[in-house]
């Protein structure tokens, strides 16, 4: 068995069949086929079966998914090591981000990683689902992983910083003649949430309790910029983070009173190579709490 045969056998499992698979790494399909074909030979059991809806894994397969997983992780940080010993970084960098964390900041801080390290490949997992986070840290799959106190994170992370909300309001909102504004004036509008029991969502539950305040949430939407939409359009108020007010909402957008903020934390995997640190360095000079970060 090879590295190479585990990293085919991950690409036909996540992407569900073998010419998705060889589009992902590049390579031929006869190719990925015929290594799969060995690989189970040499197992002495079929890692999948086909179905309706393309290629599932067994359950033998699921187990052999799960260590391979590790293993080829293990052999993706063997190469970074040694490379690095040579002066060179090189190889991936796989990095985990909360997601609508750090939309401005983290994107500035890989292009300054990249300008230092040319050779170095960027594989970036945004994730709102905290066993997702979990999974791609158990697995040892994780670089760094960037998260908030709501979200997954490592008790021994780094506070990088604390991130601003502000809230989105309609065009023509008789509260956009103020320049800031308090939860306790927002508690009478509708509100526009995003999913329940993400991490952004807790941020404004915890928000909203500490202020003793109830609303009235008029709709929910999973990605931020949606959120945004609905505001705009009249639906509700939202409550984002500074940073993921999107180009052309800036002017919707209106700062609180007390702030409301949390943390951000970086984990960093142990040990540290020289491309994770450089990131981290970059991401604690990053500008996380001013309001200049929302676009006009």
């Amino acid at each position: 068995m090879s590295i190479r045969q585990y990293e085919y056998a991950l690409a036909v499992a996540e992407e569900g069949s073998v010419t998705a698979a060889a589009e992902k790494l590049r390579v031929a399909q006869p190719s990925i086929s015929q290594q799969i074909r060995s690989l189970e030979k040499e197992l002495g059991v079929e890692l999948f079966v086909r179905t309706s809806r393309g290629l599932s894994l067994t359950v033998a397969g699921r187990a052999f998914v799960k260590e391979a997983s590790i293993a080829v992780s293990a052999a993706r940080r063997a190469r970074a090591a040694a490379t690095a010993c040579s002066g060179t970084v090189a190889g991936e960098l796989v990095v985990v981000v909360e997601t609508g964390l750090g939309m401005c900041q983290l994107p500035r801080a890989i292009g300054e990683l990249r300008r230092r390290y040319p050779r170095l490949e960027v594989t970036l997992y945004e994730e709102s689902d905290p066993q997702a986070i979990d999974r791609l840290v158990r697995t040892g799959e994780a670089d760094l992983v960037l998260s908030s106190d709501y979200g997954h994170y490592d008790p021994d992370a780094t506070v990088i910083g604390d991130e601003s909300y502000v809230v989105v309001l309609s065009e023509g909102h008789p509260l956009l003649t103020r320049k800031v504004l308090t939860l306790k004036e927002l508690a009478c509008q509708p509100w526009v949430r995003l999913r329940r029991g993400s991490a952004r969502d807790d941020v404004i539950t915890h928000a909203l309790r500490s202020h003793s305040l109830s609303v009235s949430t008029v709709a929910r939407a999973s990605q931020l910029a949606t959120a945004v939409k609905l505001a705009s359009e009249g639906l509700g108020v939202t409550l984002i983070p500074a940073s993921a007010v999107p180009p052309g909402y800036g002017h919707l957008a209106r700062p609180l009173d007390p702030p409301v903020s949390h943390a951000v934390r970086a984990s960093v995997r142990s040990p540290s190579g020289p491309a994770e640190s450089a990131l981290l360095d970059y991401l604690g000079h990053e500008n996380w709490c001013g309001l200049d970060l929302v676009h006009a």
